[in-house]
Formats: structure tokens, sequence, C-alpha cells
């Protein structure tokens, strides 16, 4: 059992050791902080991995990997108690998309709106079209897919979609053997 990590008194830093370090949003859903925690230190397990192996590329992946969960929790990038611009809101969008699919088994799907909810949960219906847009231009470039059912579609129209990994999905972890 872990002991409770101290916090700085508005809640924004952890302090480990005498250094304060960014929080995570705290506004993210639990269920959905979970996933992005695993994701986040299955990929700091990947990078002690690719460092002991030597292999540069690797080491390269899984700090994108770590880089993505991050941003997703809010601990990098502009800070979450601050308001963001769009470009920002996309960059955030891309990462938790991104972090969310790593850890789920390669074949599941996740909804636009679990993006929308770790980017701005107490708003997140008013940033779901910048959730589409970047999700969008994700699937444009092949990293992911917007699915309906079984089917790939092109956009958000004509019903509820999904999003799961596209062909070129960037620095998936390596399948279970």
């Amino acid at each position: 059992m872990s002991a409770e990590v101290e916090r700085t008194l508005d809640g924004r830093y952890i302090v480990v050791h005498g250094r304060r370090w960014r929080a995570s949003d705290p506004n993210i859903p639990e269920n959905l902080v979970a996933e992005l925690v695993s994701e986040l230190m299955a990929a700091r397990r990947a990078v002690g991995d690719a460092r002991r192996s030597g292999h540069d590329p690797a080491v390269a992946s899984a700090r994108r990997r770590v880089s993505d969960a991050k941003h997703a929790l809010g601990e990098r990038g502009p800070a979450w108690w601050e308001p963001l611009t769009d470009a920002e809101v996309v960059v955030r969008c891309v990462a938790a998309a991104r972090a969310v699919l790593r850890h789920r088994d390669e074949t599941s799907s996740i909804c636009p709106s679990d993006v929308a909810k770790i980017v701005h949960f107490a708003s997140w219906r008013d940033v779901l079209p910048i959730v589409r847009r970047s999700m969008a231009q994700l699937a444009q470039d092949g990293d992911i897919e917007i699915t309906r059912g079984d089917q790939a579609v092109v956009s958000f129209t004509g019903g509820p979609v999904r999003l799961r990994r596209g062909p070129t999905f960037p620095d998936a972890p390596p399948s279970p053997s």
C-alpha cells in the first residue's frame, strides 16, 4: 500500500523528495485516469527495456508513448488549470487518443467522448467539435480509423462512431507473445 502523495496547497503539484512535479488533471474520470496511468507505467518500462537493449529507435518510440500519456494526464504541455487554446486542445486530444488506444487491446476502440472527457471534463461536449476535427486528421493520416459498427467510415456524420488503431498507428506497444 502506497503512502499519500504530498501536494501543494493549491493541488496543482505533487512533491517528491522536495521537488515539485505537476499533478495530473483531477477532472479526468477515474476509469480513464487508470488507463492513462497504466499506459504511462508500461511506456516507462518500455523506455528502460529499450535503453538496456541499446536500440535507439525503440527508446525514441517508448519516450513518445511516455510523452503522450503525460500530455493526456495534463502533466506536460499547457497547465490543466489554465484555459487552453484550440491548438492546445488538439495536442491533448491526439495524445489522449493515442495513449488510451495503446493501453487497450489492439482490436478495441474508444468513444470520441472519452477523448473529450480527458481533455476537458467539465465541458466535454464543448470540445467535441475539436476532438472530431483532430480525430478526422488522424484518420486521414492513417493513424486511427473512424468506425460505425464494424465498418470504417470517412466522417463523423450519420450516427455514433468509435475510434480504433489505424494501419499507421504510431508507437504501439508490442503484442503479448
